[in-house]
Order: C-alpha cells, then structure tokens, then sequence
C-alpha cells in the first residue's frame, strides 16, 4: 500500500471539500489527468474511474449531516459504505462513532481512505471487498451516491434493504435516474458546490434518505 500511498500523495492534493471544512482529503482537481496516470501507475488500462480523488456531493452531504448531528453517531459502530475518499466515515468518526469501518472494492480507494483518515487523526478499519453478500452488523450503514448505474442499483439494492431489517441504512442521492422511488424515507437535503467536469452544472441538490427494510 506504500506505493499507492506514494502516487497519491503526488496525484492529489490535501485540501478541504466543499461545505466540510473541518476535513482535508487527498483531492484531484481534474478526473481525466488523474485517470490517465492512474492506468500508467497500475499499468492497466479501462479501469474504474478514480473515485476515490473526489468528493461527491453524496459523501458531502452526509459528512456535513454526520457534523452537524453527533448525537445520531456517538457510541455507534457506523459504515461507509463504497466510501471512495473516506470522507462520510472520517466525518462519523470525527461526530463520536466507537467504531467506523470504510468498504470498497477498490485497492486504490483503500489507500486513500488510509492517507485521509491518517490526515485528520481518525481511525478507520478499511475492508476491501465485494461486502454483498450478507447484511453488515453494524448500528449505521451510510451510501454516498452509489446509484448512478442501473446494473450497480439491481446488485446492490435488494442488498441494503435486507441490511435495514437490521440497521439504519442512510443513501444520499444527488439527482441519479436510477435511486429507487419506494422504500426510502427523506430526512435531509443540501445544495453542494460541484464542477462542471464531474457534474455538468455548479451544483447539486442532494437528498439524504432513510432505506426501509423490505
């Protein structure tokens, strides 16, 4: 993971998300320079878009919720779930969680939650894999925008509601086609500052939703 750590820290720079200034995070300013020398780290090519380079308004909105309401997280074991940056579990850990657990698929995604979670003093298990296959024992499972394709939402979404027959499942959508409409429960919205490259407008209007159990 060293070496991943190392092209991160070269890739990126550490600076604060929009409306989370309490949290640095390794960020890239444009997606396709950091894709391209992504592939040329790896020595892959059509690999997954990094992800992990950014801030999402899904992960915004709900480390500013998390920030902003420590009393929804304190003592709790809470997961982030495809956490890309880490950025709504850093901000569980910084609000009183006992115990945060950040889950990706991605190996590079794992050592940029490592190097942010090192950069603002919080402890994170980082668990790399494919966690569908059984619901999460956890108090709280937060999503930061992970429906943006239909085959990742049919994977994915008989999953979480099987999750919320045993905790509270948080899934923040930005506007995506594909977030399911039955089985969610609104609780909070933000407008996010974004770019023009990562969302084709200046901003996003972000809904946090509560997942019910079905």
């Amino acid at each position: 993971m060293n070496d991943r750590q190392a092209f991160i820290r070269h890739a990126t720079t550490l600076t604060a998300a929009a409306l989370v200034p309490e949290i640095r995070l390794h960020l890239a300013s444009e997606i396709t320079p950091i894709w391209q020398a992504t592939e040329a780290f790896l020595a892959e090519s059509g690999i997954a878009p990094p992800y992990w380079a950014f801030a999402w308004p899904g992960s915004i909105a709900l480390a500013r919720h998390l920030l902003d309401h420590p009393a929804l997280v304190r003592g709790k074991h809470v997961v982030d779930f495809a956490a890309g940056s880490g950025l709504a579990g850093i901000a569980a850990f910084q609000a009183g969680a006992a115990q945060v657990t950040a889950i990706e698929i991605d190996p590079m995604a794992g050592a940029a939650i490592a190097l942010n979670a090192g950069a603002n003093h919080a402890r994170i298990a980082i668990d790399i894999r494919d966690a569908t296959s059984a619901p999460l024992d956890a108090d709280l499972i937060v999503c930061g925008d992970i429906c943006y394709e239909a085959p990742m939402t049919r994977h994915i979404w008989p999953w979480l509601r099987a999750c919320a027959a045993r905790a509270e499942v948080w899934i923040a959508d930005p506007g995506r086609a594909y977030v399911p409409r039955d089985g969610l429960e609104a609780f909070a919205r933000f407008l996010v500052p974004t770019t023009a490259e990562l969302e084709s407008r200046a901003s996003r209007d972000t809904v946090l939703y509560r997942v019910m159990s079905g």
